[in-house]
């Protein structure tokens, strides 16, 4: 009894019925909250994540959308390449069936792509590869309208074309084919520019001017045989009227007999001369011509 009524022991007795009490709640508390923790992630795992932190139907949406973007460009390509196809084959088509010739060089000055109007005009089964130089190595520039050559050949007249300065026109020169054929051709050069304004390469188009020359150089022989008949019919009528007034005035038979003769011989002249003009070529004209043509 002395024991229980001792007050240190009652007060240790005290402090240890709180300590066990202590330790009891701290283990309920602890219990609880371990429990707690591991509810937790049982209720987030009804919502799932990606590795990134969003919800996999947002994700598989993002996929979605992608793929469907990658739809639409892949649909969208290959319609252009159908529409640059369609395009290239109707140029295609269109420079098959022209009748001049149509060169094209790039940057470098090298021939890329000729037609088969431009591929016959020179003579080339294939230039393709071909610099300028090379394509027009046998060609001698013609004269302009006052006589006189302005350069020294065919690249020096495309040179502002070639380096795309400005277009150049109307360019004539005597072209002979591989086979020796002589031509006159006429050349234009157009620069081709993109959209941002570098160049691209040069277009040439050709035209055979050969038959029209032919016809002017024709026109021109027939003008100075005409000019020679004209005034070989005026010396002619010049001395047939000399004549006759000659016979006029003689009172002598035989020079009347002379005059007449000479007047005779004038108009058989007449007749030949006009005879070989509405008959062919005469000897002077067919002269001039061929003067012409060894020039």
């Amino acid at each position: 009894m002395r024991v229980l009524a001792n007050p240190v022991l009652l007060r240790m007795g005290f402090l240890l019925l709180c300590a066990i009490g202590a330790f009891a709640f701290g283990l309920i508390a602890f219990r609880r909250l371990r429990k707690n923790l591991a509810e937790e992630p049982e209720s987030l795992g009804h919502v799932p994540m990606a590795s990134e932190g969003l919800p996999v139907h947002a994700y598989h949406a993002v996929i979605q959308q992608l793929k469907q973007q990658k739809h639409e460009l892949v649909t969208q390509q290959l319609s252009e390449r159908r529409k640059a196809k369609a395009s290239d084959t109707l140029s295609s088509a269109v420079l098959a069936n022209l009748s001049c010739g149509v060169l094209f060089f790039n940057t470098a000055g090298l021939l890329r792509q000729a037609n088969a109007a431009g591929r016959k005009m020179l003579g080339f089964a294939s230039p393709v590869g071909l610099s300028v130089s090379d394509v027009f190595r046998t060609t001698t520039l013609r004269p302009t309208s006052d006589g006189l050559a302005r350069v020294s050949s065919v690249e020096e007249a495309l040179r502002p074309a070639m380096s795309g300065t400005t277009a150049v026109r109307g360019v004539l020169f005597n072209f002979i084919t591989r086979d020796g054929e002589s031509k006159v051709l006429e050349v234009t050069g157009s620069p081709v520019m993109a959209e941002d304004g570098t160049l691209m390469g040069t277009t040439l188009v050709l035209n055979d001017k050969t038959d029209l020359e032919r016809i002017r150089h024709d026109q021109r022989v027939r003008q100075e045989i005409s000019a020679e008949l004209a005034q070989e019919l005026r010396d002619s009528l010049a001395k047939i009227a000399g004549y006759a007034q000659q016979l006029a005035h003689n009172r002598d038979a035989e020079l009347a007999l002379q005059l007449a003769d000479n007047i005779a011989g004038e108009a058989a002249q007449l007749d030949r001369t006009i005879g070989s003009f509405l008959g062919g070529v005469p000897k002077a004209g067919a002269m001039a011509i061929n003067a012409a043509a060894g020039s």
